[in-house]
């Protein structure tokens, strides 16, 4: 068997625009039915939904058929948590409140084996190496990570510029929920403070030779991010896509059905 080639990460380096759709609905046949549709990624969120690892398992197993690529975000940046997601087969990873170049440095450590790195050795126990079936996975692993590092308060902001020049750090997605409650517009990124901040920050991370990531559901501001420069672009989140079909299927026979609310502006 050969080593699964992580087309996402070759894309970012391509600079080729990718189309995302955050996953929260926590299902395996949710995930395959969202690969189906035709997106470049798809962040299964195991910050905010109730993702365990055996679910998220079931979901990489889901999406691997499809040319979707699986983007998995951990609830922390912990060492043995991203052991964990690695060895379940996941390769890109979006680490969420990352704040300094230490951190990030850290982060990088965690990706990889020794001795570049410190991830653990356990691949006979593994679905990335396909339980050792794959000739030399150990030393072509590490080719394969592609990490991700979210931005999304006033520290990460203000250590942008140190963050982005580490080494092993593939991507950096700004979170614009949390960074427009961090700047005092809690529930408003499209404030035009806000909207300043991400606009200068993809900018940046442009020009540093990064890749800018982000999410928004607001296809006018989605263009105007990828027109910028940002690589990786969230345009949707599964619960609200359902949530707001299924809100209008009710008001068109009941009538008066509540509005569904965009949890902040972003989703």
């Amino acid at each position: 068997m050969d080593m699964p080639v992580n087309r996402f990460k070759q894309r970012l380096r391509s600079g080729e625009a990718q189309i995302g759709l955050w996953l929260g609905l926590a299902d395996a046949y949710c995930a395959e039915l969202a690969a189906n549709a035709g997106f470049d990624w798809l962040l299964i969120d195991g910050e905010h939904a109730p993702n365990d690892l055996r679910g998220m398992l079931a979901q990489l197993q889901a999406v691997a058929p499809y040319a979707s690529q699986a983007v998995i975000r951990p609830v922390i940046g912990d060492t043995a948590l991203i052991k964990q997601v690695l060895d379940i087969g996941a390769q890109t990873l979006l680490v969420p409140m990352v704040e300094s170049a230490a951190q990030a440095r850290q982060l990088v450590q965690a990706m990889h084996y020794p001795p570049k790195g410190i991830r653990g050795v356990g691949s006979a126990l593994a679905r990335a190496s396909r339980w050792n079936s794959i000739p030399g996975y150990l030393d072509q692993a590490d080719a394969q990570m592609c990490l991700l590092v979210q931005i999304e308060n006033m520290e990460g902001l203000a250590n942008l510029d140190e963050i982005v020049a580490v080494e092993g750090v593939d991507g950096v997605f700004i979170g614009p929920a949390d960074l427009s409650a961090a700047m005092g517009h809690r529930g408003n990124p499209g404030h035009p403070e806000v909207q300043a901040a991400i606009e200068d920050a993809i900018v940046r991370i442009g020009q540093a030779g990064k890749a800018a990531g982000i999410l928004s559901a607001d296809q006018t501001l989605a263009r105007r991010y990828m027109a910028l420069g940002a690589a990786f672009v969230a345009v949707g989140v599964d619960t609200t896509v359902l949530m707001r079909g299924l809100t209008a299927l009710a008001g068109a026979f009941k009538g008066g059905a509540a509005a569904v609310g965009d949890g902040g502006g972003v989703y």
